[in-house]
């Protein structure tokens, strides 16, 4: 498996078997290979942008319809695993101008609880952490924040929140303490919450 390190920087490659392409976040690498291993969806290639367009939103757009219109004679269908990801429905608007169908949802935390029951929450005051962002919490909002220099700055980012959800895909005991530590380091209650996959299996299987 690539590593988080070349996720976060260059994303992934598609490998150029399958039928289907499936444009995605580099946070998600992971657990999309798991549901196509796992279920033996052998027609769907993967190519991940870089991760880090996690914290980059205006970067997203450009890259995915750069990535359809350079695979678009290569694939019989394309699918966006991209929720709207704080692109303020341009995603959704460029993905319908390219004739490619997107995951449903504000962002990946929606679609891994299940965008019925995160709309069913009332957790305006909490932050959200999954697999992928407790391994790199430093990478995407310790060090982004400037909080490594200058650590006083916590109380003015979160001040507002009261806890730290993480969001786990896998039960790894290991990934729950670090997200606790991530918690304790951020000033926050801490709730962990086994979501699985959420709506990602129903959308990569109808894709």
């Amino acid at each position: 498996m690539t590593s988080d390190a070349t996720l976060t920087r260059d994303g992934l490659a598609p490998d150029g078997r399958g039928q289907v392409l499936l444009i995605a976040c580099g946070a998600l690498a992971r657990e999309i290979i798991a549901l196509r291993s796992g279920n033996g969806w052998d027609h769907l290639d993967l190519q991940c942008l870089p991760a880090i367009y996690h914290a980059r939103p205006e970067k997203i757009v450009p890259a995915v319809r750069a990535a359809v219109e350079k695979h678009r004679s290569d694939y019989d269908r394309i699918f966006v695993v991209y929720a709207d990801c704080g692109t303020g429905g341009a995603l959704e608007a460029a993905c319908s101008e390219l004739g490619v169908k997107m995951i449903a949802g504000p962002h990946c935390y929606s679609f891994f609880e299940g965008n019925a029951a995160f709309d069913a929450l009332d957790e305006v005051t909490s932050f959200y952490l999954t697999d992928f962002l407790v391994r790199q919490f430093d990478a995407f909002v310790w060090e982004p924040l400037g909080l490594d220099k200058h650590p006083e700055l916590r109380d003015m980012y979160f001040g507002n929140y009261e806890k730290l959800v993480y969001q786990g895909q896998t039960k790894n005991p290991e990934l729950i303490e670090r997200a606790r530590a991530c918690a304790d380091r951020l000033g926050l209650q801490f709730e962990y919450r086994f979501t699985g996959y959420g709506d990602l299996t129903a959308a990569l299987r109808s894709a």
